[in-house]
Protein backbone atom coordinates (compact mmCIF):
# COMPACT_ATOMS: atom_id res chain seq x y z
CA UNK A 1 0.00 0.00 0.00
CA UNK A 2 1.55 3.35 -1.03
CA UNK A 3 2.09 5.97 1.67
CA UNK A 4 1.79 9.64 0.64
CA UNK A 5 3.70 12.15 2.77
CA UNK A 6 2.98 15.88 2.58
CA UNK A 7 5.46 18.22 4.24
CA UNK A 8 4.43 21.68 5.41
CA UNK A 9 5.74 23.26 2.21
CA UNK A 10 4.16 20.62 -0.03
CA UNK A 11 0.77 20.91 1.67
CA UNK A 12 0.82 24.69 1.50
CA UNK A 13 1.66 24.55 -2.20
CA UNK A 14 -1.26 22.19 -2.74
CA UNK A 15 -3.70 24.32 -0.74
CA UNK A 16 -2.70 27.50 -2.55
CA UNK A 17 -3.34 25.82 -5.90
CA UNK A 18 -6.91 24.75 -5.12
CA UNK A 19 -9.67 26.32 -7.20
CA UNK A 20 -12.92 27.54 -5.66
CA UNK A 21 -14.68 24.45 -7.02
CA UNK A 22 -12.10 22.12 -5.45
CA UNK A 23 -12.38 23.96 -2.14
CA UNK A 24 -16.16 23.67 -2.27
CA UNK A 25 -15.89 19.93 -2.92
CA UNK A 26 -13.61 19.39 0.08
CA UNK A 27 -15.98 21.52 2.14
CA UNK A 28 -18.94 19.38 1.10
CA UNK A 29 -17.19 16.22 2.32
CA UNK A 30 -16.48 17.93 5.62
CA UNK A 31 -20.10 19.10 5.93
CA UNK A 32 -21.39 15.57 5.37
CA UNK A 33 -19.04 14.25 8.06
CA UNK A 34 -20.21 16.86 10.57
CA UNK A 35 -23.83 16.04 9.75
CA UNK A 36 -23.18 12.36 10.46
CA UNK A 37 -21.24 13.27 13.61
CA UNK A 38 -24.24 15.11 15.07
CA UNK A 39 -27.13 13.00 13.81
CA UNK A 40 -25.72 9.77 12.43
CA UNK A 41 -26.71 6.26 13.44
CA UNK A 42 -24.28 3.50 14.25
CA UNK A 43 -24.34 2.58 10.56
CA UNK A 44 -22.54 5.83 9.76
CA UNK A 45 -18.83 5.81 10.50
CA UNK A 46 -18.52 9.55 11.23
CA UNK A 47 -21.16 9.44 13.99
CA UNK A 48 -20.09 10.71 17.41
CA UNK A 49 -20.42 7.21 18.88
CA UNK A 50 -17.50 6.09 16.68
CA UNK A 51 -15.14 8.91 17.70
CA UNK A 52 -12.56 7.83 20.33
CA UNK A 53 -11.77 9.99 23.36
CA UNK A 54 -8.82 12.32 23.02
CA UNK A 55 -5.92 12.70 25.42
CA UNK A 56 -3.66 15.61 26.32
CA UNK A 57 -0.23 15.57 27.92
CA UNK A 58 1.41 18.72 29.29
CA UNK A 59 5.11 18.52 29.89
CA UNK A 60 7.06 20.38 32.56
CA UNK A 61 8.09 23.02 30.02
CA UNK A 62 4.42 24.03 29.58
CA UNK A 63 4.05 22.42 26.15
CA UNK A 64 0.74 20.60 25.70
CA UNK A 65 0.49 17.74 23.20
CA UNK A 66 -3.02 16.76 22.13
CA UNK A 67 -3.84 13.32 20.71
CA UNK A 68 -7.02 13.41 18.60
CA UNK A 69 -8.07 10.00 17.17
CA UNK A 70 -10.94 9.81 14.69
CA UNK A 71 -12.82 7.42 12.40
CA UNK A 72 -14.90 7.80 9.25
CA UNK A 73 -15.94 4.16 8.85
CA UNK A 74 -13.56 3.80 5.91
CA UNK A 75 -10.44 5.34 7.42
CA UNK A 76 -9.06 5.90 10.89
CA UNK A 77 -6.42 8.36 11.94
CA UNK A 78 -4.69 10.31 14.65
CA UNK A 79 -3.87 13.98 14.85
CA UNK A 80 -1.03 14.75 17.24
CA UNK A 81 -0.24 18.42 17.80
CA UNK A 82 1.73 20.44 20.35
CA UNK A 83 1.13 23.97 21.58
CA UNK A 84 3.25 26.08 23.93
CA UNK A 85 0.43 27.26 26.20
CA UNK A 86 2.05 27.29 29.62
CA UNK A 87 -0.24 24.67 31.12
CA UNK A 88 0.41 22.70 34.30
CA UNK A 89 2.25 19.42 33.84
CA UNK A 90 0.10 16.29 33.75
CA UNK A 91 -2.01 13.98 31.61
CA UNK A 92 -5.73 14.36 31.00
CA UNK A 93 -8.15 12.12 29.10
CA UNK A 94 -11.41 13.45 27.76
CA UNK A 95 -14.28 12.28 29.97
CA UNK A 96 -18.03 12.65 30.14
CA UNK A 97 -19.29 16.19 30.31
CA UNK A 98 -20.99 17.13 33.55
CA UNK A 99 -23.43 20.00 33.93
CA UNK A 100 -22.36 22.19 36.87
CA UNK A 101 -25.94 22.70 38.06
CA UNK A 102 -28.83 20.27 38.24
CA UNK A 103 -28.84 16.56 37.29
CA UNK A 104 -25.65 15.19 35.84
CA UNK A 105 -25.74 13.88 32.30
CA UNK A 106 -23.30 12.94 29.56
CA UNK A 107 -24.66 15.61 27.21
CA UNK A 108 -27.82 16.64 25.49
CA UNK A 109 -29.30 13.38 24.13
CA UNK A 110 -28.59 12.78 20.47
CA UNK A 111 -31.85 12.28 18.68
CA UNK A 112 -33.11 11.09 15.33
CA UNK A 113 -33.64 13.51 12.42
CA UNK A 114 -37.33 14.16 13.10
CA UNK A 115 -36.90 14.73 16.85
CA UNK A 116 -33.79 16.88 16.44
CA UNK A 117 -35.40 18.91 13.66
CA UNK A 118 -38.43 19.64 15.85
CA UNK A 119 -36.19 20.60 18.77
CA UNK A 120 -34.10 23.05 16.77
CA UNK A 121 -37.15 24.49 15.03
CA UNK A 122 -38.68 25.10 18.44
CA UNK A 123 -35.56 26.90 19.61
CA UNK A 124 -35.74 29.11 16.53
CA UNK A 125 -39.53 29.60 16.57
CA UNK A 126 -39.40 33.16 17.90
CA UNK A 127 -36.91 34.20 15.26
CA UNK A 128 -37.42 37.32 13.17
CA UNK A 129 -34.87 39.18 11.12
CA UNK A 130 -33.54 42.72 11.01
CA UNK A 131 -34.40 44.67 7.89
CA UNK A 132 -31.49 47.02 8.35
CA UNK A 133 -28.93 45.06 6.28
CA UNK A 134 -26.22 47.15 7.93
CA UNK A 135 -27.35 50.51 6.53
CA UNK A 136 -27.01 52.34 9.83
CA UNK A 137 -24.18 54.86 9.75
CA UNK A 138 -21.44 54.86 12.31
CA UNK A 139 -21.93 56.99 15.39
CA UNK A 140 -18.31 57.93 15.03
CA UNK A 141 -17.34 60.58 12.52
CA UNK A 142 -13.67 59.70 12.83
CA UNK A 143 -11.49 58.76 9.93
CA UNK A 144 -11.23 55.03 9.25
CA UNK A 145 -8.01 53.14 8.60
CA UNK A 146 -6.53 53.73 5.18
CA UNK A 147 -6.24 50.86 2.74
CA UNK A 148 -2.98 48.89 2.74
CA UNK A 149 -1.70 50.32 6.00
CA UNK A 150 -0.98 49.31 9.56
CA UNK A 151 -1.75 52.15 11.99
CA UNK A 152 -1.79 54.50 8.97
CA UNK A 153 1.78 53.48 8.05
CA UNK A 154 2.47 51.98 4.64
CA UNK A 155 3.13 48.24 4.68
CA UNK A 156 6.83 47.51 4.99
CA UNK A 157 7.84 50.90 6.37
CA UNK A 158 8.51 49.79 9.93
CA UNK A 159 9.17 46.07 9.86
CA UNK A 160 11.26 45.05 12.83
CA UNK A 161 14.71 43.69 12.00
CA UNK A 162 14.48 41.41 15.03
CA UNK A 163 11.10 39.91 14.12
CA UNK A 164 11.17 36.32 15.35
CA UNK A 165 14.31 36.76 17.42
CA UNK A 166 12.65 38.68 20.24
CA UNK A 167 8.93 38.27 19.58
CA UNK A 168 6.64 40.66 21.41
CA UNK A 169 3.02 40.18 22.38
CA UNK A 170 1.01 38.87 19.47
CA UNK A 171 4.07 38.37 17.26
CA UNK A 172 4.75 34.67 17.88
CA UNK A 173 3.22 32.08 15.56
CA UNK A 174 0.87 30.15 17.84
CA UNK A 175 -0.24 27.66 15.17
CA UNK A 176 -0.06 24.08 16.48
CA UNK A 177 2.82 21.90 15.33
CA UNK A 178 2.30 18.23 14.56
CA UNK A 179 1.02 15.63 12.11
CA UNK A 180 -2.06 13.75 10.97
CA UNK A 181 -1.68 10.03 10.24
CA UNK A 182 -4.27 8.23 8.07
CA UNK A 183 -4.89 4.48 7.86
CA UNK A 184 -7.20 2.59 5.52
CA UNK A 185 -9.89 0.04 6.47
CA UNK A 186 -7.18 -2.59 6.88
CA UNK A 187 -5.23 -0.32 9.25
CA UNK A 188 -2.46 0.21 6.69
CA UNK A 189 -0.89 3.71 6.65
CA UNK A 190 -1.91 5.70 3.55
CA UNK A 191 -1.06 9.26 4.49
CA UNK A 192 1.13 11.41 6.73
CA UNK A 193 0.47 15.16 6.64
CA UNK A 194 2.12 18.07 8.44
CA UNK A 195 -0.66 19.67 10.52
CA UNK A 196 0.77 23.20 10.68
CA UNK A 197 -1.18 24.34 7.61
CA UNK A 198 -3.92 21.70 7.73
CA UNK A 199 -5.36 22.84 11.07
CA UNK A 200 -6.11 26.46 10.08
CA UNK A 201 -7.31 25.40 6.63
CA UNK A 202 -9.92 22.91 7.90
CA UNK A 203 -10.98 25.32 10.67
CA UNK A 204 -11.57 28.14 8.21
CA UNK A 205 -13.29 25.72 5.82
CA UNK A 206 -15.79 24.86 8.56
CA UNK A 207 -16.36 28.51 9.46
CA UNK A 208 -17.18 29.20 5.81
CA UNK A 209 -20.14 26.79 5.98
CA UNK A 210 -22.03 29.43 7.95
CA UNK A 211 -20.31 32.44 6.40
CA UNK A 212 -21.36 31.34 2.91
CA UNK A 213 -25.02 31.66 3.93
CA UNK A 214 -24.74 35.34 4.86
CA UNK A 215 -26.52 37.89 2.69
CA UNK A 216 -24.25 40.82 3.56
CA UNK A 217 -20.48 40.42 4.00
CA UNK A 218 -19.17 43.77 2.76
CA UNK A 219 -16.96 44.47 5.78
CA UNK A 220 -14.98 41.83 7.67
CA UNK A 221 -12.99 42.38 10.88
CA UNK A 222 -10.32 39.78 11.69
CA UNK A 223 -8.60 39.49 15.07
CA UNK A 224 -5.18 37.88 14.75
CA UNK A 225 -2.52 37.79 12.06
CA UNK A 226 -1.40 34.17 12.03
CA UNK A 227 -2.31 31.24 9.81
CA UNK A 228 -5.86 31.02 11.12
CA UNK A 229 -6.42 34.66 10.18
CA UNK A 230 -4.79 34.14 6.78
CA UNK A 231 -6.93 31.14 5.84
CA UNK A 232 -10.14 32.72 7.09
CA UNK A 233 -9.40 35.76 4.93
CA UNK A 234 -8.29 33.78 1.91
CA UNK A 235 -11.20 31.32 1.89
CA UNK A 236 -13.71 34.11 2.51
CA UNK A 237 -12.39 35.94 -0.55
CA UNK A 238 -12.07 32.84 -2.72
CA UNK A 239 -15.67 31.86 -1.97
CA UNK A 240 -17.32 35.30 -1.59
CA UNK A 241 -14.81 37.77 -3.02
CA UNK A 242 -17.34 39.58 -5.22
CA UNK A 243 -19.36 40.55 -2.13
CA UNK A 244 -16.51 41.68 0.14
CA UNK A 245 -15.27 45.27 -0.04
CA UNK A 246 -13.10 45.76 3.03
CA UNK A 247 -11.07 43.66 5.51
CA UNK A 248 -9.70 45.12 8.74
CA UNK A 249 -7.01 43.08 10.55
CA UNK A 250 -6.50 43.70 14.28
CA UNK A 251 -3.45 42.28 16.06
CA UNK A 252 -1.39 43.11 19.13
CA UNK A 253 1.88 43.07 17.17
CA UNK A 254 2.49 45.73 14.50
CA UNK A 255 5.16 43.56 12.87
CA UNK A 256 2.92 40.50 12.59
CA UNK A 257 0.06 42.53 11.10
CA UNK A 258 2.43 44.13 8.61
CA UNK A 259 3.83 40.73 7.67
CA UNK A 260 0.34 39.41 6.93
CA UNK A 261 -0.51 42.48 4.85
CA UNK A 262 2.70 42.09 2.86
CA UNK A 263 1.73 38.51 2.07
CA UNK A 264 -1.78 39.55 1.04
CA UNK A 265 -0.43 42.32 -1.21
CA UNK A 266 2.21 40.10 -2.82
CA UNK A 267 1.84 39.46 -6.58
CA UNK A 268 1.05 35.80 -5.89
CA UNK A 269 -2.09 36.83 -3.99
CA UNK A 270 -3.50 39.10 -6.67
CA UNK A 271 -5.77 36.40 -8.13
CA UNK A 272 -7.82 36.05 -4.94
CA UNK A 273 -7.23 39.46 -3.33
CA UNK A 274 -9.13 41.28 -6.05
CA UNK A 275 -10.10 44.89 -5.36
CA UNK A 276 -10.76 44.38 -1.66
CA UNK A 277 -9.30 47.10 0.55
CA UNK A 278 -7.15 45.86 3.45
CA UNK A 279 -5.93 47.73 6.49
CA UNK A 280 -4.62 46.73 9.89
CA UNK A 281 -4.53 48.01 13.43
CA UNK A 282 -2.33 47.11 16.39
CA UNK A 283 -3.32 47.63 20.00
CA UNK A 284 -0.36 49.93 20.67
CA UNK A 285 -1.77 52.51 18.25
CA UNK A 286 -2.77 55.74 19.98
CA UNK A 287 -6.26 55.84 18.49
CA UNK A 288 -6.89 52.11 18.91
CA UNK A 289 -10.06 52.40 20.99
CA UNK A 290 -11.75 54.85 18.65
CA UNK A 291 -10.96 52.89 15.50
CA UNK A 292 -11.83 49.46 16.89
CA UNK A 293 -15.22 50.82 17.98
CA UNK A 294 -15.80 52.07 14.44
CA UNK A 295 -14.60 48.80 12.89
CA UNK A 296 -16.86 46.58 15.05
CA UNK A 297 -19.83 48.86 14.39
CA UNK A 298 -19.40 48.56 10.61
CA UNK A 299 -18.51 44.85 10.58
CA UNK A 300 -20.82 42.37 8.89
CA UNK A 301 -18.61 39.45 9.97
CA UNK A 302 -16.03 39.12 12.75
CA UNK A 303 -13.40 36.36 12.73
CA UNK A 304 -11.64 35.85 16.08
CA UNK A 305 -8.43 33.87 15.51
CA UNK A 306 -6.31 34.37 18.65
CA UNK A 307 -5.50 32.30 21.77
CA UNK A 308 -6.58 35.24 23.91
CA UNK A 309 -7.20 34.95 27.66
CA UNK A 310 -9.30 38.12 27.78
CA UNK A 311 -12.07 39.54 25.57
CA UNK A 312 -10.86 41.11 22.34
CA UNK A 313 -13.35 43.98 22.49
CA UNK A 314 -15.97 45.34 24.94
CA UNK A 315 -19.31 43.52 25.04
CA UNK A 316 -21.31 46.72 24.70
CA UNK A 317 -20.08 47.18 21.13
CA UNK A 318 -22.50 44.36 20.24
CA UNK A 319 -25.01 44.34 23.10
CA UNK A 320 -25.86 48.06 23.27
CA UNK A 321 -28.81 49.58 21.39
CA UNK A 322 -26.43 50.95 18.77
CA UNK A 323 -24.59 47.63 18.47
CA UNK A 324 -27.80 45.71 17.81
CA UNK A 325 -28.81 47.67 14.73
CA UNK A 326 -27.83 44.87 12.41
CA UNK A 327 -27.13 41.17 12.46
CA UNK A 328 -23.56 39.91 12.35
CA UNK A 329 -21.78 36.61 11.87
CA UNK A 330 -19.17 36.05 14.59
CA UNK A 331 -16.73 33.15 14.53
CA UNK A 332 -14.52 32.48 17.58
CA UNK A 333 -12.03 29.70 16.88
CA UNK A 334 -8.83 30.75 18.65
CA UNK A 335 -9.43 29.94 22.32
CA UNK A 336 -9.35 26.26 23.26
CA UNK A 337 -9.10 26.12 27.07
CA UNK A 338 -11.55 27.13 29.84
CA UNK A 339 -9.46 30.13 30.94
CA UNK A 340 -9.26 31.50 27.39
CA UNK A 341 -11.85 33.79 25.87
CA UNK A 342 -12.03 35.90 22.73
CA UNK A 343 -15.61 37.07 23.23
CA UNK A 344 -16.85 38.74 26.40
CA UNK A 345 -19.22 36.36 28.26
CA UNK A 346 -21.92 39.06 28.20
CA UNK A 347 -22.09 38.76 24.40
CA UNK A 348 -23.00 35.08 24.67
CA UNK A 349 -25.39 35.63 27.58
CA UNK A 350 -27.14 38.33 25.58
CA UNK A 351 -27.45 36.04 22.57
CA UNK A 352 -29.07 33.14 24.43
CA UNK A 353 -31.35 35.22 26.69
CA UNK A 354 -34.55 35.70 24.73
CA UNK A 355 -36.84 38.30 26.32
CA UNK A 356 -40.32 37.75 24.94
CA UNK A 357 -41.61 41.00 26.43
CA UNK A 358 -39.07 43.24 24.76
CA UNK A 359 -40.02 45.01 21.57
CA UNK A 360 -37.27 45.72 19.14
CA UNK A 361 -35.73 48.64 17.41
CA UNK A 362 -36.09 49.17 13.67
CA UNK A 363 -38.07 45.91 13.22
CA UNK A 364 -35.35 44.12 15.11
CA UNK A 365 -35.68 40.55 16.06
CA UNK A 366 -35.46 38.37 19.05
CA UNK A 367 -32.13 36.66 19.30
CA UNK A 368 -31.79 33.04 18.24
CA UNK A 369 -31.32 31.75 21.77
CA UNK A 370 -28.47 29.42 20.78
CA UNK A 371 -24.73 29.37 20.11
CA UNK A 372 -23.54 27.23 17.18
CA UNK A 373 -20.61 24.86 17.92
CA UNK A 374 -18.75 22.09 16.13
CA UNK A 375 -19.13 19.65 19.04
CA UNK A 376 -21.47 20.12 22.00
CA UNK A 377 -19.48 17.86 24.31
CA UNK A 378 -16.09 19.36 23.48
CA UNK A 379 -17.27 22.99 23.45
CA UNK A 380 -18.96 22.80 26.85
CA UNK A 381 -15.76 21.38 28.35
CA UNK A 382 -13.12 23.43 26.54
CA UNK A 383 -14.55 26.69 25.20
CA UNK A 384 -13.76 29.44 27.68
CA UNK A 385 -16.46 31.71 26.26
CA UNK A 386 -19.22 29.17 26.90
CA UNK A 387 -17.91 28.10 30.31
CA UNK A 388 -17.43 31.64 31.63
CA UNK A 389 -20.84 32.71 30.33
CA UNK A 390 -22.54 29.74 32.00
CA UNK A 391 -24.03 28.46 28.73
CA UNK A 392 -26.20 25.34 29.16
CA UNK A 393 -26.51 22.38 26.74
CA UNK A 394 -29.99 23.48 25.62
CA UNK A 395 -28.49 26.82 24.55
CA UNK A 396 -26.04 25.18 22.15
CA UNK A 397 -26.67 23.63 18.73
CA UNK A 398 -24.13 21.72 16.65
CA UNK A 399 -23.35 22.80 13.12
CA UNK A 400 -24.13 19.27 11.93
CA UNK A 401 -27.62 19.54 13.41
CA UNK A 402 -28.30 22.69 11.41
CA UNK A 403 -27.20 20.88 8.26
CA UNK A 404 -29.50 18.01 9.17
CA UNK A 405 -32.51 20.30 9.59
CA UNK A 406 -31.94 21.70 6.11
CA UNK A 407 -31.62 18.27 4.51
CA UNK A 408 -34.54 16.71 6.40
CA UNK A 409 -36.83 19.60 5.51
CA UNK A 410 -35.98 19.34 1.83
CA UNK A 411 -36.74 15.62 1.81
CA UNK A 412 -40.09 16.07 3.55
CA UNK A 413 -41.39 19.16 1.78
CA UNK A 414 -39.73 19.01 -1.65
CA UNK A 415 -39.48 22.46 -3.18
CA UNK A 416 -41.89 24.06 -0.70
CA UNK A 417 -40.09 25.58 2.26
CA UNK A 418 -41.77 25.00 5.62
CA UNK A 419 -42.17 27.96 7.98
CA UNK A 420 -39.76 26.68 10.64
CA UNK A 421 -37.03 26.13 8.09
CA UNK A 422 -37.70 29.53 6.56
CA UNK A 423 -37.08 31.18 9.94
CA UNK A 424 -33.90 29.17 10.36
CA UNK A 425 -32.69 30.15 6.89
CA UNK A 426 -33.42 33.85 7.48
CA UNK A 427 -31.55 33.75 10.78
CA UNK A 428 -28.54 32.11 9.11
CA UNK A 429 -28.61 34.70 6.32
CA UNK A 430 -29.16 37.96 8.23
CA UNK A 431 -29.52 37.39 11.97
CA UNK A 432 -26.96 37.32 14.76
CA UNK A 433 -24.99 34.06 14.47
CA UNK A 434 -22.21 33.16 16.91
CA UNK A 435 -20.09 30.14 16.00
CA UNK A 436 -17.63 28.66 18.50
CA UNK A 437 -15.20 25.94 17.45
CA UNK A 438 -12.67 23.96 19.48
CA UNK A 439 -11.86 21.46 16.71
CA UNK A 440 -12.47 17.77 16.10
CA UNK A 441 -10.10 15.04 14.98
CA UNK A 442 -12.82 14.03 12.52
CA UNK A 443 -12.45 17.37 10.73
CA UNK A 444 -8.73 16.74 10.22
CA UNK A 445 -9.22 13.15 9.10
CA UNK A 446 -11.87 13.92 6.49
CA UNK A 447 -10.05 16.97 5.10
CA UNK A 448 -6.70 15.19 5.08
CA UNK A 449 -8.21 12.25 3.19
CA UNK A 450 -9.48 14.49 0.41
CA UNK A 451 -6.17 16.34 0.23
CA UNK A 452 -4.24 13.06 -0.06
CA UNK A 453 -6.40 12.16 -3.09
CA UNK A 454 -5.77 15.57 -4.67
CA UNK A 455 -2.04 15.30 -3.98
CA UNK A 456 -1.81 11.89 -5.65
CA UNK A 457 -3.70 13.17 -8.69
CA UNK A 458 -1.27 16.09 -9.03
CA UNK A 459 1.80 14.04 -8.09
CA UNK A 460 2.48 16.30 -5.11
CA UNK A 461 4.30 14.98 -2.05
CA UNK A 462 6.60 12.07 -1.35
CA UNK A 463 5.21 8.61 -2.13
CA UNK A 464 6.59 5.40 -0.62
CA UNK A 465 5.12 2.75 -2.90
CA UNK A 466 5.55 -0.28 -0.64
CA UNK A 467 5.39 0.97 2.93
Amino acid sequence: MPLTILSQAQLRSLLLSLSSDEIAKVQQSLAQALLEYSTGSQDQGCAATYQPLRTAITRKNGCTTLFMPASTGQTIGMKMISLQDGGAAGCKMEGAFEIPEGPKTASRPRTGPRDSMASIASEMSDLSISSQEGTASSSSSSQSLQSGTVNFQTVGSSMSKTLGAWPGAGSRDTSPQGTVTLLDCDSMPIGLINAHELTPFRTALTTMMLFNKRKRVRTIVVFGAGKQAYWHIRLALVLRGADIKRVVIINRSFDRAAKLLKEIYSPESASWRGDVKFSALSSDFGEYKRIINDAIHKADAIFCCTPSVEPLFPAELLTSRDGRQKGRFISAIGSYKPHMTELHPDILRHEVSVDHSARHFHKHIKRSGVIVVDSLDAALKEAGELIQAGIKPNQVVELGELLMVRDASQKESGDQEVEDTKSLREWAERGNVIYKSVGLGLMDLVTAGDLIKLARGRKVGTVIEDF
